[in-house]
C-alpha cells in the first residue's frame, strides 16, 4: 500500500511538516523525484531544520528513508545533510537507503546550469542553479551517470567522458569559472555516498510492500512545475504529478491508494512564470512576510497571489487527488477581504481550464470575494472551533474542488494541524 503526499501549486506548500505528520503512520518514507533544488522545512523540537534530498521521514525512530530512482543527487548536498541530522542525534546510516538507478549532480551539470541560466538575460527560467535539468538532460539523452555506477570499476572512465562532452559545451558558453573546488568537494562526497546503504530501489520497495509495509511517497516541488503538465517552459524537469510515483520508485499504479494534495491557503511562486493571481501591492507584501514566504533554498522572495481554484482543480485532476490539506491558513487572518479565483477570461470568454500555453494569453482571473475572519487561529485545535467566515472560505473550496479539505495547517508547529470534520 502507498499513498502520495505532493504539492498542488507551484512548490513550497509546506509539504515536509505535512510528511513529518504523517509519517509516524508509515513503515516508509520514500522521494520519488526532483533534486536539491527541493527545501522541505522541518521543526524538530522547536529548531528548523531544511531538507533537500533526505526523505522528510528521517526524524522519525526506525522509519526506513529511501531516496528514489526519479531523484538527482548530489553527493555534496546530502553530506552536508547527513552532518546536519547525524548533529540532531539521527543515525541515518541505520534509515537510509539509496537507489542505484538515481542518477548524479556533477560539478560540470551546476557549471552548465550557471553557464545556460546566464546567457538566457531577461529570459531567464528562474533555475536554482544546482544542475538539476542538465542531469535529467544527460538522463533523458542517456549520458548520466548513476548512484550504482561509483562502485564499478569502470566510473572513473565514465566520469571523465562525460566532463570532456560537458566541457565542449561549457566552451560555447564561454564559461571561464574553475571548478576545481567543486570536483575536490564531489569526489570527497562520493567517498561518503559509497559508504552509505545503496540498494536495488525498485525490488527494495516492492519486497517492502509485498511485506505489508505502509509506504509514503513524497513529492518535491508542484504539480504547477511538471516537466508536462506545469507552466511549461517555466517549470521543473522531472514529473512532479502522482504518476511520477510509479516511475520514480518503481511500483505499480495500482498500488497507489490515497493521493494527499498539499495547498497554500493562498499561492505563491518562485522564480519566473506565469502567475494570473499574483498581487503586486500591499496586500501582496503583505502576505509576503506575514508567510515568511522566501524561498527554503534559494532564499529568493517568493511572488504572492490569491488562491487559483482553475489551476488547482487541474491539478486535482491529473493527480487523482482523494484528500486535501491546507496549509498556512493563519498566514490570512488579518486580512480584512479574501478573494478566490474560480475561472479565467480569456479573449472575452470564460473559462475554467487551464490553456496549453499560459504565457501569451492574456488572463484576467475572475474572483469571488470573501469576508476575512480576522481571528487568530494559530492556537485552535478543532474544526468546531474555527471562525464561521474561515469555514465558509473552506467549504467553497471542498465544493468548487469537489474534493474535501481534510487537514488545515494554522501554524508552523508539528502539533498545529487541524482535522477537519
Amino acid at each position: 500500500m502507498v499513498d502520495v503526499i505532493l504539492g498542488l501549486q507551484f512548490g513550497d506548500e509546506g509539504k515536509g511538516k505535512i510528511v513529518d505528520y504523517f509519517a509516524p503512520g508509515y513503515d516508509v518514507v520514500a522521494r520519488f523525484q526532483g533534486g536539491p533544488n527541493a527545501g522541505h522545512t522541518l521543526y524538530i523540537n522547536g529548531k528548523k531544520i531544511v531538507l533537500h534530498q533526505i526523505p522528510s521521514g528521517i526524524f522519525h525512530e526506525n522509519k526506513i528513508n529511501l531516496i528514489g530512482n526519479g531523484v538527482v543527487l548530489d553527493p555534496i548536498t546530502l553530506k552536508r545533510e547527513c552532518d546536519s541530522v547525524a548533529a540532531m542525534g539521527v543515525d541515518y546510516r541505520k534509515t537510509l537507503f539509496i537507489s542505484q538507478r538515481a542518477h548524479l549532480i556533477l560539478p560540470t551539470h551546476r557549471a552548465i546550469d550557471k553557464a545556460s541560466e546566464t546567457s538566457k538575460g531577461n529570459e531567464k527560467i528562474g533555475s536554482t542553479l544546482k544542475g538539476i535539468s542538465p542531469a535529467y538532460m544527460d538522463k533523458t539523452g542517456r549520458n548520466g551517470i548513476r548512484v550504482g555506477d561509483i562502485l564499478d570499476k569502470s566510473f572513473t572512465t565514465q566520469y571523465i567522458k562525460l566532463r570532456l562532452k560537458h566541457q565542449k559545451l561549457l566552451d560555447n558558453f564561454s564559461f571561464t569559472e574553475d571548478i576545481s573546488t567543486w570536483e575536490e568537494e564531489f569526489f570527497g562526497a562520493l567517498e561518503f555516498l559509497r559508504e552509505l546503504q545503496i540498494v536495488n530501489g525498485e525490488y527494495f520497495i516492492n519486497e517492502k510492500i509485498q511485506q505489508g509495509k505502509k509506504v509514503l511517497a513524497e513529492g518535491a516541488q508542484g504539480s504547477m512545475l511538471d516537466v508536462d503538465f506545469g507552466t511549461f517552459p517555466f517549470v521543473t524537469s522531472s514529473n512532479t504529478i502522482s504518476a511520477g510515483v510509479c516511475s520514480g520508485l518503481g511500483i505499480a499504479p495500482q498500488k497507489i491508494r490515497e493521493v494527499l494534495g498539499v495547498t497554500k491557503a493562498y499561492c505563491t511562486r518562485v522564480g519566473s512564470g506565469p502567475f494570473p493571481t499574483e498581487l503586486n501591492d500591499e496586500t501582496g507584501e503583505l502576505i509576503r512576510h506575514t508567510g515568511n514566504e522566501f524561498g527554503s533554498t534559494t532564499g529568493r522572495p517568493r511572488r504572492c497571489g490569491w488562491i487559483d481554484l482553475v489551476a488547482l482543480r487541474f491539478a486535482c485532476m491529473i493527480n487523482g487527488v482523494t484528500q486535501l490539506v491546507m496549509t498556512k491558513a493563519d498566514v490570512l487572518d488579518s486580512l480584512e477581504n479574501l478573494q478566490v479565483c474560480d475561472k479565467y477570461l480569456i479573449n472575452g470568454k470564460e473559462t475554467t481550464e487551464i490553456p496549453y500555453q499560459m504565457l501569451r494569453m492574456n488572463i484576467h482571473p475572475q474572483y469571488k470575494n470573501f469576508e476575512g475572519w480576522k481571528t487568530d487561529i494559530t492556537g485552535i485545535k478543532s474544526f468546531n472551533d474555527l471562525p464561521e467566515k474561515m469555514k465558509s472560505y473552506i467549504n467553497y473550496l471542498d465544493t468548487t474542488l469537489n474534493i474535501a479539505v481534510k487537514f488545515i495547517s494554522n501554524g508552523p508547529g508539528s502539533e498545529q494541524i487541524i482535522v477537519a470534520l
